[in-house]
């Protein structure tokens, strides 16, 4: 018969006291976080369920849900709301943030530069027509966006001087690389990615600047499950309409989750 060695028996007592540990010391900081999620459907979850809990499309399948589903913090208040703007987070969403609030999350600003109408422009129009909504989506980007940012942002900071805020981006919508893609050219892949990205270093670069805000990047989270992969995270164009072009459940979970994990 064997005996347990007494630097075995160290090691094993060390892991468990590791372990409980660490329970014990993400229990205690859950308890201290007061949560706020605010933003747009990527945040309010549209697009991940077949029902959902209030007019705002809300759904527990939504990233901000399970975060608080899964870390219990002391506070949970869910405004993100399907259609917001930057204007509607300002007017509608800000009344939970006060100098207790310690975490903000939120998706804002396709809505902004009108990403429903250039979707059905490249779904439904020519790759010209395609093109230029796209076109003109960046502009919008590049010279009206940054300053509604900065009022959302600032009105944020101002309300919740102390919290922690993480500012998602969106997907890019197509795997560029896939071999068939029914429905759509091309060139239309590309240039709705392309948007994408400018949308999203617009988003980050006025991030950038503000104390204690970071940007949380989900497109790598994205890769291998876009539109014309063979389990895509993103709904095609289908019924009802509100839920084409955003995440799934597994979206929410698989991507939005983790991203928002890593930068709490």
């Amino acid at each position: 018969m064997s005996r347990t060695r007494p630097a075995t028996l160290a090691a094993a007592l060390l892991t468990l006291t590791t372990t409980a540990l660490a329970a014990t010391t993400g229990t205690a900081h859950a308890a201290t976080v007061n949560y706020v999620a605010l933003g747009d459907s990527y945040s309010a979850g549209g697009g991940s369920s077949s029902t959902y809990l209030n007019s705002c499309n809300q759904s527990t399948n939504a990233y901000p849900y399970l975060y608080a589903q899964s870390t219990s913090p002391a506070t949970f208040d869910f405004q993100a709301c399907g259609g917001a703007t930057t204007t509607d987070v300002v007017n509608n969403q800000l009344a939970p943030l006060t100098s207790g609030t310690t975490l903000v999350s939120m998706t804002i600003g396709g809505n902004d530069v009108g990403l429903r109408d250039v979707l059905a422009s490249c779904l439904l129009g020519s790759d010209a027509a395609c093109l230029s909504a796209v076109s003109s989506a960046e502009n919008t980007a590049r010279t009206q966006l940054p300053d509604e940012l900065d009022t959302v942002y600032g009105a944020i900071r101002s309300r919740a001087a102390n919290a922690h805020v993480v500012i998602l981006g969106y997907p890019r919508f197509y795997d560029s690389g896939a071999p068939l893609c029914p429905g759509i050219s091309p060139a239309r892949r590309s240039a709705l990615n392309d948007g994408a990205d400018v949308l999203n270093s617009v988003i980050q670069s006025e991030a950038a600047k503000y104390p204690n805000f970071a940007y949380a990047d989900v497109t790598s989270r994205f890769a291998g499950h876009q539109l014309c992969d063979p389990a895509p995270w993103l709904h095609a164009l289908n019924w009802p309409i509100g839920q084409s072009f955003h995440p799934t459940a597994a979206g929410q979970a698989g991507a939005y989750l983790p991203a928002l994990e890593a930068n709490d």
